[in-house]
């Protein structure tokens, strides 16, 4: 029996390779993955280099995986296409399954995209419609790829893209074994399309479906769909829609991004019906760039809610609304940012509220059975109910006259907490940070902390974005805030690290997560000591200030930290 020395094998390159089956001579490995090297060989009998994929020495008794093998030979064999790596031969040497190919010089997309991140669109369209092609073949000679990624996709340097690696190809017949256990989903997680996920009987429209998380990520530079694990991305694209790329990258043709998505929607009947129609279609994609339609980052002026019939017995509270802050503040980021207006009329309806808004914290704090926090909705008419996020039914409070009290402890003020914009996620890691200390209550609705305008509500692939809250120490107490969109979606999170933690992850969640259907107060008990505490946003509620393109934003405001006595 013929072995390699590893020493030299890992340099890429063996000098005194054997003949494997008297005919192909392994020059140097050019690649290798969980269960085959792929070697740059000579076909010594054709005068013609290939490229051989050999099964890895500790798999060569696996009968499974060898028939594998067989069968990516005889499925790709078949095929005669420009967009196709093309088999020659297929043979066992030492026990191990090897199948010759077509040896292809250029690059992977997935080494392109680690060193570009991005590509632009006539290139991305030029992928697709190559791959599409290619895909349409397989699929007309009764074969899904199952694995459309990146790194089966590889692109030569005179542009030409082949679609390669069918091991795990299946007929569309399904007459043939599966030769996969029960419940395990084929593929790459990042790649699967949802019926995949499933475990549903698959067509050819799976593919077109990976090929379009493809060309996402060629122009976004990103996967749409990313968890802390195989199981939570594969998940993702059953619970949410991929962010809007027109959001991500706005100067992308318009219609390029409507095929895209299009091609993601996770009904298959919804998508291109065949691997031809999408080429057809991204061949007519129109490039011109859109006009930009530019989105107002100044919060909304709230509208004032008239007291409704039934509600003349309970008392109103002031609505006091400071001045905007000017469109400057946030085109110069050295302006100070206005906290406090000076006429005296408004400083008297500040005082009011601020009293008002201290009491409730209080008493909230005061309760016993409320160990997760709760969500009022916004105090415009106090007999609206507080509900508890732990509870089905809605808890009435009594009249505010019955509980307005001078308060025994006082709000931290605004100097003592500091409050940082947080996005961990997102591209640049900002999300209109100049605004955050907006987010400080300061008896207005008018100034708040604003998020960035999404096309989807739950934020596609980023799944939140949130405000850091810096304490004065380490301690307990209350966080109260308002959202002042809904619908809404939150969870309060805490650490009691020197620093912040990076990524949600890696805080400690305070209760459940936090939905109302209206804008509302949230106040959550913060029970054990902590230095920093974090309101992460999973979903956003429609905003008249952002653009018909982008129309889902979330707004906080009226932020307080209320240290235990």
């Amino acid at each position: 029996m013929t072995s390699f020395d590893d020493t030299r094998a890992a340099s890429g390159r063996v000098d005194d390779a054997p003949l494997l089956v008297g005919r192909y001579r392994l020059e140097r490995r050019i690649g290798q993955g969980g269960m085959a090297e792929v070697w740059v060989a000579v076909d010594e009998q054709l005068d013609r280099r290939v490229a051989v994929k050999w099964l890895k020495p500790n798999l060569a008794t696996d009968a499974v995986v060898a028939e594998r093998f067989r069968r990516e030979a005889i499925a790709v064999a078949g095929l005669n296409h420009p967009n196709i790596v093309s088999v020659h031969d297929v043979f066992e040497h030492d026990g191990r399954q090897a199948v010759v190919m077509q040896l292809v010089e250029g690059r992977s997309l997935r080494q392109v995209l680690d060193s570009q991140k991005r590509l632009g669109p006539e290139l991305t369209i030029h992928v697709g419609a190559s791959v599409a092609a290619a895909l349409d073949a397989a699929h007309g000679a009764g074969f899904v790829h199952r694995d459309v990624k990146p790194g089966n996709i590889l692109v030569t340097e005179d542009g030409r893209v082949l679609l390669t690696d069918f091991g795990i190809a299946k007929g569309l017949d399904g007459l043939e074994a599966d030769l996969t256990s029960d419940n395990v989903m084929m593929g790459t997680a990042k790649y699967l399309s949802p019926e995949q996920v499933r475990g549903n009987k698959l067509d050819g429209r799976a593919d077109l479906y990976s090929l379009a998380l493809v060309l996402y990520e060629c122009l976004a530079g990103r996967v749409p769909f990313l968890g802390q694990s195989d199981a939570d991305t594969a998940l993702a694209r059953l619970q949410r829609d991929p962010t809007d790329l027109a959001h991500l990258r706005p100067t992308l043709p318009i219609s390029l991004v409507n095929l895209i998505h299009r091609t993601l929607a996770r009904n298959p009947a919804h998508r291109p019906a065949t691997g031809a129609e999408l080429r057809r279609e991204l061949m007519n994609v129109d490039t011109t760039p859109p006009h930009i339609d530019g989105t107002p980052i100044e919060p909304p002026t709230p509208r004032e809610r008239p007291v409704r019939a039934g509600e003349s017995g309970r008392l109103a509270r002031p609505e006091t609304i400071a001045p905007s802050p000017s469109p400057e503040l946030f085109d110069n980021p050295s302006a100070a940012i206005p906290r406090r207006s000076t006429r005296p009329w408004v400083a008297v309806g500040l005082a009011a509220t601020l009293i008002a808004i201290t009491v409730l914290g209080i008493i909230l704090s005061t309760q016993q059975d409320d160990p997760a926090g709760s969500v009022q909705p916004l105090p415009e008419v106090t007999a609206a109910p507080i509900i508890d996020r732990n509870v089905t039914d809605p808890i009435i409070l009594d009249d505010v006259e019955d509980v307005l009290t001078t308060p025994e402890e006082p709000i931290v003020s605004e100097g003592s907490v500091s409050v940082a914009a947080w996005d961990p996620r997102g591209d640049n890691g900002s999300e209109n940070d100049a605004q955050a200390p907006l987010a400080l209550a300061d008896g207005s609705r008018d100034t708040a902390w604003s998020t960035e305008c999404y096309s989807d509500k739950y934020l596609g692939a980023k799944g939140g974005v949130g405000l850091v809250i810096t304490l004065p120490a380490a301690s307990t107490g209350r966080l109260n805030f308002e959202s002042l969109n809904g619908p809404f979606g939150l969870e309060v999170l805490a650490t009691d690290g020197a620093e912040p933690p990076a990524d949600p992850s890696g805080w400690t969640k305070l209760g459940n997560t936090t939905y109302n259907s209206e804008p509302g107060a949230v106040s959550v008990p913060v029970t054990t000591a902590a230095t920093y505490v974090a309101i992460w946003i999973t979903e956003l509620g429609p905003d008249d200030a952002c653009s018909s393109a982008n129309p889902y934003r979330g707004r906080i405001g009226e932020l307080q930290w209320i240290p235990s006595s």
